[in-house]
Parts: C-alpha cells; structure tokens; sequence
C-alpha cells in the first residue's frame, strides 16, 4: 500500500478540518484527526505555519501599506510584528499610529508613531512586546 493510498483512507475515515476541534473523545484536533493534546506538533509543522503566517501579514501589509517596504527595517519589522499580533484589521484600527508612521517616511522621524503606540489597549495588555515595539519606532 503506498501513501497516497493511506492518505485517502484517513482523510475518507476522519474527515479533513483545518480549524481545531474537539474530537468524539473531546480531545483538540485538527487536520485528519491530529490529536493536539497527546502529540503536539512537530517543529517543522510549526515552523511552516509561521512561514504561512508570515506571508499572509505581508501580503497583507503590501495591499494595505503600498509603501511599507520603503520604511526602515526598524519600523518593517514592527508592521510585520502588529500584524501577526493583531491581524491586519485590528491593526488598520491604529489610525493615529499608521498616520505617523506614514509622516515618518517623509520626515525619517517614527518618534511621535512610538508614543502614539503606547496609548492603546494592545500596549496596557502587552507592555512589554509594545515597549519593544515602540523602541524599534523610536530609534528608526
């Protein structure tokens, strides 16, 4: 019996779920009937949904951000970081901060983006990620 074959027969037997559920014997699954709580994943699993997630945020941040790749590396990286975070419509939610962030690529200067970032719920619920966040903005 080759792969493939098996493949099809579990697929056909426990269904294919992309979203995490609870299985029959109420243990979180996901996929063909990967059992979360006893196995895990693998590394490399996890690394490839990140590499995903990774490029969903800049797809996104290229379609809503068309000059974003023209900002320093400091203040891509932070977009990158609030959009993996938050999801791009919560982030588009930071008007005042994208508004500065956009000056700051006429001016050079992120610091007025740094201080606006710290005056949001995201930064009272994870001041220490936001800190990090605002330092990269500050010192772009």
């Amino acid at each position: 019996m080759n792969r493939e074959t098996i493949r099809h027969h579990m697929i056909s037997e426990e269904g294919l779920k992309l979203t995490p559920y609870y299985c029959t014997a109420q243990k979180l699954t996901i996929g063909v009937g990967h059992n979360l709580d006893s196995r895990g994943i693998s590394e490399g699993i996890a690394m490839a949904i990140l590499d995903e997630d990774i490029d969903m945020c800049l797809s996104e941040l290229s379609e809503h951000f068309p000059h974003w790749l023209e900002y320093p590396e400091p203040v891509q990286v932070t977009l990158i970081d609030l959009c993996f975070n938050l999801g791009i419509t919560r982030l588009l939610k930071f008007k005042k901060t994208i508004e500065y962030i956009n000056e700051g690529l006429a001016t050079g200067n992120y610091t007025k983006a740094a201080t606006e970032l710290m005056d949001s719920a995201y930064a009272r619920q994870l001041p220490n990620r936001a800190k990090r966040n605002h330092d990269r903005l500050f010192n772009a």
